[in-house]
């Protein structure tokens, strides 16, 4: 028994014996007592309704009282106070939980027992189509419909996640994990992979077609192979036009490789961009080799080129560029036709351009003539020997020298390629 307590019974017990003996002296002993334990009843239910008053009403201040009843009191002052200081500090925990779970780059959904929603961040709202709190208390299973997540969430094995496209976009693609926590409580954490999907549609497409290009070669190499092996040829034109089959399959293979090897070494190769380069010099060099190729076409190639105007640049990386642009002019440029090459300065920006007379691109093409592999008129691609991957490396080189790459044309009247170096690319 408390101190408190055991001075309440004897403050009881003295009234009783107090009473006992007033009541004696006027031979009332049993009414004074009667008297005394109802005044003292009478005092109880008094505090009683006080407290009675403070939980209900919910007051601040507390009732006045004494002895045992002012402790009591003063117990409960502190109880309170102290709830109050750990609803407040509950409270902060939740925000700073909720604020974090806001900030996260995935998704946060938290469901009750029942699966129904409690909570969810604006990640997963905008993923998954949720109105929040307007969707508080709606089964997640009435708003999710897709049959993979229904199958997910009813085995209760959640040791996996889960790929699907997004409610909300079916454009978009996401991963979802459902962790469990609490009394029976689940968390749902969803991400947007969209873009890790794409890369792999790409890297599967990218295999596609490097295992395409080379299949064709390869088959006639083949061919030709078994033929002069089963039947070697007496007439020497149709040997030699085997060999020269050959050759040609073979060249187109080796020029994939070596797009491949150039496009791979960009991709890695840290980037180191310092030396000036002398791009006339350069030009000047590429565009004798062009007149070299296009000499059976009698192509007429022209060069304008500022000597003073340098940039600061990789020259392996700006002769893959320049080289590929001016090569696949004079590939598509018909007989007797005209390639001018340009090298100036505009404005701010030191600009190459490669300008034909050519077939042209039809308008929706451009947007996607720098994807690997990708070709307006394959058929005639790779008549040219094009291996597909020629603008793929202009488009990666000119952008590691902080450049861009534009591309004009009209169907039927040729196209421009031009290259844009920033100021900070010149050398001065």
């Amino acid at each position: 028994m408390l101190p408190q307590q055991k001075y309440e019974v004897a403050i009881l017990l003295g009234i009783i014996a107090a009473s006992a003996l007033a009541g004696a002296l006027i031979n009332q002993t049993l009414l004074a007592v009667s008297l005394a334990l109802f005044t003292y009843i009478i005092f109880m239910l008094r505090n009683l309704f006080k407290l009675q008053d403070w939980l209900v009403e919910q007051k601040t201040d507390l009732p006045d009282a004494n002895g045992y009843w002012g402790e009591i009191f003063n117990e409960l002052h502190l109880l309170e106070k102290q709830k109050s200081r750990q609803k407040k500090l509950l409270s902060t925990t939740l925000s700073r939980f909720k604020n974090a779970a806001e900030a996260l780059p995935d998704g946060v959904v938290i469901l009750t027992p029942e699966n129904e929603i409690e909570w969810i961040n604006p990640v997963a709202s905008n993923l998954l189509g949720i109105n929040y709190p307007q969707d508080s208390g709606q089964k997640i299973g009435n708003l999710i419909r897709h049959p993979d997540f229904q199958l997910y969430l009813n085995k209760n094995n959640f040791s996996k996640t889960i790929t699907l496209p997004a409610p909300a976009n079916s454009e978009k693609t996401i991963v979802m994990q459902i962790i469990p926590f609490g009394y029976k409580q689940k968390m749902i954490f969803c991400r947007d992979v969209s873009h890790i999907a794409k890369l792999e549609e790409m890297r599967s497409n990218f295999v596609s077609n490097v295992s395409h290009e080379m299949r064709s070669p390869l088959t006639v190499v083949a061919g030709y192979l078994e033929m002069l092996m089963e039947n070697p040829p007496e007439d020497e034109a149709m040997f030699k036009r085997a060999i020269e089959n050959m050759f040609q399959q073979t060249q187109r293979m080796q020029s994939l490789v070596t797009d491949l090897l150039a496009l791979s070494k960009m991709e890695t190769k840290p980037v180191k961009h310092n030396k000036i380069i002398d791009v006339t010099a350069l030009l000047t060099s590429l565009k004798e080799n062009a007149e070299i190729a296009g000499n059976k076409k009698q192509q007429t190639i022209t060069l304008v080129a500022d000597k003073e105007l340098r940039i600061r640049g990789n020259n392996e990386e700006l002769h893959s560029l320049f080289s590929n642009l001016i090569n696949n002019a004079v590939r598509y440029t018909p007989e007797k036709g005209h390639i001018d090459i340009e090298w100036k300065k505009m404005g701010n920006e030191a600009v190459f351009s490669v300008k034909d007379d050519g077939p042209g691109i039809a308008a929706r093409h451009l947007p996607h003539l720098t994807e690997r592999f990708y070709r307006a008129d394959a058929d005639r691609s790779r008549e040219t020997g094009g291996t597909g991957l020629g603008l793929a490396i202009a488009k990666y080189a000119v952008e590691r020298h902080d450049g861009r790459l534009q591309i004009k044309s009209i169907l039927g009247k040729g196209s421009t390629f031009s290259c844009y170096f920033p100021a900070q690319r010149l050398a001065t």
